[in-house]
């Protein structure tokens, strides 16, 4: 037996003196140096105690280091577990009690308010810092810089990706091998990379999109990444001129648009920008193609699936969709009622099915049997449609959904109406309680810089748009919208503080 995602995204490239990371620094470090830290990794962890299925749960800054963890994990055959860095010590207790985790690795700063909750579950507790100091690398030196692969099958666990929870507790969805190593390999071919490819790399690691997309198809491929710690406008626009590819979620591309100094001979070289984790404004695919002559790729994934759609490589990528179904996954709108296919054209939820789709949530059997079908198809909690011309649209979340005096009304057919109307960068719509129809429209606006809405103009330029039922009973502006780390707006966060705007007195 082999170990899948370790020999195909890692092994294959031992004893090569390549460029894998690019550092800020201006240094490389190669594919052999990379995988000689992540064997030191693997040697620690069996030190510590840890066991093939065991769970290492990561909080950490981005670091070369912090991603030699994964490839350890993959190595000793542990399940890897990355944390978003924003999480408080009480957010991580949960996420630590509930995957069981054997060996917590924090930043420094945070080793004594975790010390208690790992003594508390019998698990070990080691620093690693953004520099790439602390325990850990204290005790890989000097540790052996192979390691013997421990056999893993492509159906056991790899990671767990916790969900943002913004409904609830967080699940922990479960991936396996084969789930992120096929859709590397299908990732590679839709896109075209090749071990050519510089990806510009400014995602955090602790999300699907930097980890198991940006760095697993780099790494599949045998490209590089130029690996910055964050997104920093400055060094994105000094390093794209030594860059192929970036990918990126869309607050990086409206950034780097306003910037002067992005022109179209910056990157005339690039073959490839892609964007997701959130949609991307139209206007920002036009001001994009405007100044550069590229037109942005957007894609459509989430934690439990990975990647589920794409625009085309090649061929018309459409503004405002995500695009086709990738090779062998299938897509499919149905009735969130019944479950039944519905027709092309008409709404309802996403469901997806394929060698991508994860295995279920961690100690959550109910969750699993309510989301994931017998058949294999996975209720993704989006709401979509599918356009005559096959391309998939998304249009909310199922939670996001209003219902308003018996109707259904979909948000984002308010917002594609509200985003045209002068002044307004863009807008957000939920649904608040009403002591009448249970649930209004509410529309949230942010103005383009330097701007003032007329919030009455605008009312009376989308009456001829929208039916009356889904006019927003009232528009408020807002200087931002609430986003999460990868700029998914947090409409559960504006549901909350508008939800008394309306209330019965």
């Amino acid at each position: 037996m082999t170990n899948p995602l370790y020999d195909g995204l890692f092994g294959i490239h031992a004893a090569k003196q390549t460029p894998f990371l690019r550092l800020a620094d201006g240094s490389v470090l190669t594919h052999q140096a990379f995988l000689e830290q992540a064997a030191q990794f693997a040697h620690v962890a069996g030190q510590l105690g840890l066991k093939p299925g065991d769970r290492m749960a990561v909080q950490v800054e981005k670091s070369p280091q912090s991603l030699a963890l994964y490839a350890a994990c993959a190595q000793a055959g542990l399940i890897f577990l990355p944390l978003n860095t924003a999480y408080t010590v009480d957010e991580l207790t949960y996420f630590i009690e509930n995957s069981g985790a054997s060996l917590i690795v924090c930043d420094s700063a945070k080793q004594a308010a975790l010390a208690p909750i790992a003594t508390g579950l019998g698990a070990k507790l080691e620093t690693l810092d953004a520099d790439g100091s602390g325990s850990l690398t204290q005790k890989a030196e000097g540790l052996l810089k192979t390691y013997e692969t421990v056999a893993r099958s492509g159906d056991d666990l790899a990671a767990f990706l916790y969900t943002s929870g913004t409904t609830g507790r967080s699940k922990g969805a479960m991936l396996t091998q084969d789930n992120l190593l096929s859709n590397a390999r299908t990732l590679v071919d839709f896109w075209r990379f090749s071990e050519q490819d510089v990806l510009l790399h400014a995602l955090p690691i602790f999300h699907t999109h930097g980890l198991f997309v940006a760095t697993n198809v780099t790494l599949a491929a045998g490209g590089s990444l130029i690996f910055l710690p964050k997104f920093d406008l400055d060094k994105v626009i000094e390093e794209l001129p030594n860059a192929t590819t970036m990918m990126g979620v869309p607050t990086f591309y409206t950034r780097i648009l306003g910037d002067g100094r992005f022109s179209r001979d910056r990157v005339q070289h690039m073959r490839l920008f892609i964007s997701g984790s959130a949609p991307l404004l139209s206007e920002t695919h036009v001001q994009f193609e405007d100044r550069t002559g590229h037109r942005i790729l957007e894609r459509y994934g989430m934690t439990e699936t990975n990647m589920n759609t794409s625009n085309p490589y090649e061929g018309e990528r459409r503004a405002g969709t995500v695009g086709f179904p990738l090779p062998g996954i299938d897509l499919k709108i149905t009735d969130p009622d019944t479950g039944n296919t519905l027709p092309d054209g008409e709404i309802g939820q996403i469901e997806v099915r394929g060698p991508n789709v994860f295995k279920g949530y961690w100690q959550m059997p109910d969750k699993t049997a309510a989301e994931l079908r017998q058949d294999g198809f996975f209720i993704t909690g989006d709401l979509g449609k599918i356009d005559e011309d096959g391309y998939v649209h998304i249009v909310g979340r199922n939670k996001d959904l209003i219902i308003s005096g018996g109707y259904n009304i979909y948000p984002k057919e308010i917002e594609l109406v509200l985003d045209e109307q002068l002044g307004v960068l863009e807008s957000a719509v939920i649904g608040v309680p009403h002591p009448d129809f249970g649930e209004t429209v509410l529309g949230v606006i942010v103005p383009e810089p330097g701007q003032k809405p007329d919030l009455e103009a605008i009312m009376g330029a989308i009456k001829p748009s929208l039916a009356r039922f889904k006019h927003p009973r009232k528009l408020v502006i807002l200087d931002d919208l609430p986003r999460n780390t990868m700029g998914k707006v947090q409409k559960n966060q504006l549901r909350d503080r508008f939800k008394d705007m309306f209330a019965a007195t």
